[in-house]
């Protein structure tokens, strides 16, 4: 093979382009607000726990959602789910922007949850079967595409937040309306799959000793990953653009670490020491986060995302491959699990704070981070990756069901 006919990840059919540009759009909803929480909170005349609620409430439907995405796609195929999903992020971020009150701010963004559960959870299923060059580069655009989203949703945040707290939500509505048209025009729709998925299937994959244990593992390293994204802007403190530049930095490390260092580093020591061994540093960078200095903690949150690119590597990679469970259902089960985290650490950091002081929501994240990092030694009998066919590799993201 001549060398300019090799797989690239960059040549890849406009189908995939538009499915990943939304992909993109759509992790940066994750972080979006973290910028201009505070802003929020004065604009509304609301508490941290309040305003705090935008990701419980995003999050805890998204769990929901995610016992319910694959029985969709399953039946209504990959390009419709995904339509649905960018249809529902539109129509509920374009609400949040016109909201009067914390409550509907809260509920609006609820919806939008729904809809990038949607979207999430079908588009790299949608990218491995339209792209070419092979699995292997699907994957990595997909994760690629997380990675940018995750390191520039804070700073769209932070530019359009700056002039109002509504805009970036008006943004996103706008981005996400792109994204739908392009994906209406360039993307057919795909065969469904063999079997029809049920609702009950992701929660009788949780049955089985492997994904049990990788589900709660994750689920306390989801508390002390989003005590870091929704408690830490609060404490910084700082104005949108010097908050959105912190946490581009970090989503920055999330990818680097995530796509290039992670697999490295499992090659090398193993996933469950990498993993173990994340769990423990990430503790005592919370610690430090926690009790540091203002330069200090800022510091801190920046080296907490190459922590967390590592962790969300090998969690994938263990997610999706330690049951016999069809990957879709093995991953629908696992996010179940750990995305209920993700929406109590915002709610209960500002509250654990109010109690007691600024630092001891750190503490609990931390204590949080040690638990998941004794599940992974107490289980590590039952976290054997059984599953080694070239679609998996240690690129998958768990955010999303694979194709069997």
């Amino acid at each position: 093979m001549d060398i300019e006919d090799k797989p690239s990840i960059l040549r890849q059919p406009t189908a995939v382009w538009a499915t990943a540009g939304a992909a993109v759009v759509a992790f940066m909803g994750i972080g979006l607000v973290d910028p201009i929480l505070p802003s929020i909170a004065k604009g509304l005349a609301a508490s941290p726990s309040q305003v705090s609620l935008l990701f419980t409430s995003y999050f805890l439907i998204t769990a929901v959602a995610m016992l319910i995405t694959g029985f969709v796609s399953s039946r209504i195929g990959g390009r419709k789910t995904l339509l649905a999903g960018l249809a529902l992020v539109v129509v509920f971020a374009g609400l949040a922007g016109t909201s009067d009150s914390v409550a509907q701010l809260v509920g609006f963004r609820a919806g939008w949850g729904l809809g990038n559960a949607l979207f999430v959870s079908t588009s790299l299923a949608v990218i491995v079967g339209a792209a070419s060059g092979g699995a292997a580069s699907a994957i990595l655009l997909y994760e690629s595409a997380l990675g940018l989203g995750m390191a520039c949703g804070p700073l769209l945040g932070a530019v359009l937040g700056d002039m109002k707290w509504r805009y970036p939500f008006f943004g996103t509505a706008a981005l996400m309306a792109i994204g739908f048209v392009a994906i209406t025009f360039f993307l057919k729709e795909q065969p469904k799959p063999a079997r029809r998925t049920s609702l009950l299937d992701p929660l009788k994959a949780l049955g089985h000793g492997g994904l049990a244990s990788a589900a709660a593992s994750a689920f306390f390293y989801n508390y002390a990953f989003f005590t870091v994204l929704a408690f830490t802007p609060f404490v910084l403190d700082m104005s949108p653009y010097r908050s959105g530049a912190v946490f581009f930095a970090w989503g920055l490390l999330l990818a680097v670490f995530s796509v290039l260092v992670a697999p490295r580093l499992q090659a090398r020591f193993g996933s469950l020491k990498v993993l173990g061994g994340s769990l423990v540093l990430l503790a005592a960078d919370l610690v430090v986060l926690g009790y540091g200095n203002h330069t200090t903690a800022v510091a801190a949150t920046i080296v907490s995302g190459a922590l967390i690119g590592v962790n969300n590597t090998v969690y994938t990679e263990l997610a999706l491959g330690v049951s016999d469970a069809p990957r879709p259902v093995a991953s629908a089960g696992y996010n179940f699990v750990r995305w209920f985290a993700a929406a109590a650490a915002p709610y209960l950091a500002p509250k654990i704070e109010g109690w007691t002081d600024v630092h001891i929501p750190f503490v609990v994240a931390a204590l949080a981070a040690l638990a998941g990092a004794a599940v992974v030694l107490l289980r590590r009998r039952h976290l054997t990756v059984v599953h080694r066919e070239d679609v998996i590799a240690r690129h998958t993201p768990a955010t999303a069901p694979q194709p069997a």
